[in-house]
């Protein structure tokens, strides 16, 4: 009975209902603005409630924090630009879906599925904490790097026709992640002397102008083109659909739930798990991926909502934060006197519940927002493209500079943005370029600190992994991915002919 109280108080305290559904609404438009994430929302917020009562406070930041998640889905799907880089495979899918006219539902099927995708990690956070939680400490340095092996893996389904030029946009991705200093060695790598090159690459200024200003120069070609109208008759799916792509919804939600409860992941790499999945897993699907496939928006959104609530299991139940924004939280918990982790969990469990109960409303609140007001969303790309282009640039531009408010953030961003154009025009896609980005200082910690842990000796860290069942699974799953893209079956047939 306490539990159920405690779980029902931000839904009968109207103060605490108002709140959690302001912070979800504006998380739904912070979230869609690139460059406006959620991280910096939620930091800034911490100055406005710090002398507010802990649970306001809280309500409102888990309300920006699910509503932000999903919103950058809506800029990817009508503008191609990713609002925030949990959404970065959304707009591989649904951009397409949107230039066929088809805004409408797509939105409305990424909404659906992320409120599915939230509720699975909610359900999980409650149900699970302490057991997911636990599986998740066992990763060690060496699993870290294999995951981040198994994540670079996935140029195989972001790199459209050619491979090659995938494997090629990946290791560009990787060398502008490792632009500046070592962070143990110090020493400045691919820095060319340059002092403003020491403190590296934004990678959101890069994923602005990669998406955002190339779209805008690839709009060019097609000035005087009418604007495809939409067709939003349907913006609710169909009790069909969803029951068709409850199946993937399911694996995909665990896959984000396990990632986002991982410390130092989070809801861009969740993502883009889900979706190598799906292409793994969808031997038939009604539209080819990248072209507008619907198991494409399915896998990310579910799997970067189900984040959500992944991330709070470390935090509340170890007090490890598992992305940026739970690691703001814990900070305001400390500021408002309390200690998250076991003694919470022991001391005030009402505190857990309430949290729960505030992410479940955040959710509802969530599915609502995201459902109404559609049709006058989606009139924006039916906008004349004299009018889209420049609305295009001025939303990158508003976005990289609130990147750290720097003017040397937008002039890389233009610049990453001719240079994603010139890719585009020559058939190389963007997408493995980001996810080189992301991966590379996942990567390139957790391999030093591996082969540190195992006197840098490469036999003993190889030993390390084959003596560990976690690490053993893992290494089997990479050596399994890299069999499969392999053209084993042509080989076999060509050593069988006489």
């Amino acid at each position: 009975m306490e539990i159920l109280s405690a779980l029902l108080v931000p839904m009968l305290d109207l103060k605490l209902l108002s709140l959690v559904g302001l912070g979800t609404f504006a998380g739904i438009y912070i979230g869609a603005i690139p460059g406006l994430s959620v991280t910096m929302a939620v930091s800034i917020l911490i100055s406005f409630t710090f002398a507010w009562d802990v649970l306001p406070a809280l309500s409102l930041m888990i309300g920006i924090y699910m509503g932000g998640v999903y919103g950058g889905s809506r800029t990817a799907i009508l503008l191609n630009i990713p609002g925030a880089p949990s959404a970065i495979a959304t707009a591989l899918d649904g951009y397409p879906m949107a230039q066929k006219g088809e805004a409408g539902e797509a939105i409305g099927i990424t909404t659906v599925m992320s409120f599915f995708g939230g509720f699975i990690g909610i359900l999980v956070l409650a149900l699970a904490a302490p057991a997911v939680s636990d599986f998740a400490l066992r990763f060690q340095p060496r699993d870290f790097m294999l995951l981040a092996i198994l994540g670079i893996l996935l140029v195989g389904s972001l790199s459209g026709e050619s491979l090659t030029k995938g494997v090629f946009a990946g290791a560009l991705g990787l060398m502008i992640g490792s632009i500046g200093l070592d962070p143990m060695t110090m020493e400045q790598r691919f820095t060319f002397g340059s002092m403003q090159l020491m403190g590296g690459v934004s990678f959101i200024a890069v994923m602005i102008g990669m998406f955002g200003v190339s779209e805008a120069l690839m709009q060019l070609h097609h000035i005087d083109k009418a604007a495809v109208k939409q067709r939003i008759a349907r913006v609710v799916p169909s009790f069909g659909t969803v029951r068709r792509y409850l199946p993937l919804s399911l694996q995909t939600s665990s896959i984000g739930v396990i990632v986002g409860a991982l410390p130092g992941t989070g809801g861009d790499i969740a993502a883009l798990m889900a979706y190598d999945h799906a292409r793994r897993v969808t031997k038939n699907p009604e539209v080819p991926f990248g072209q507008g496939a619907k198991e494409g928006l399915v896998a990310p959104e579910t799997a970067n909502n189900a984040a959500v609530g992944g991330a709070f299991i470390p935090m509340m139940t170890l007090g490890i934060p598992g992305d940026a924004v739970t690691a703001i939280m814990i900070g305001a918990l400390f500021i408002h006197g309390l200690n998250p982790g076991p003694l919470l969990m022991i001391q005030q469990p009402d505190m857990f519940w309430f949290i729960v109960g505030a992410l479940c409303l955040a959710n509802i609140f969530m599915l609502i927002f995201g459902l109404t007001g559609i049709r006058l969303f989606v009139k924006i790309v039916e906008m004349p493209r004299t009018v889209l282009v420049p609305v295009i640039l001025l939303l990158s531009i508003v976005g990289a500079y609130a990147v750290g408010n720097s003017l040397n953030d937008v002039y890389w961003m233009l610049g990453f943005g001719v240079l994603g154009y010139f890719m585009r025009l020559y058939g190389y896609t963007l997408g493995p370029v980001i996810l080189g980005v992301i991966l590379s200082r996942l990567l390139d910690d957790n391999w030093r600190r591996a082969i540190i842990s195992d006197q840098e000796s490469l036999p003993l860290l190889l030993k390390g992994i084959l003596t560990s069942p976690l690490s053993a699974v893992l290494l089997a799953a990479v050596v399994l991915i890299v069999l499969s893209k392999l053209p084993l079956r042509g080989l076999l047939r060509r050593g069988a002919r006489p």
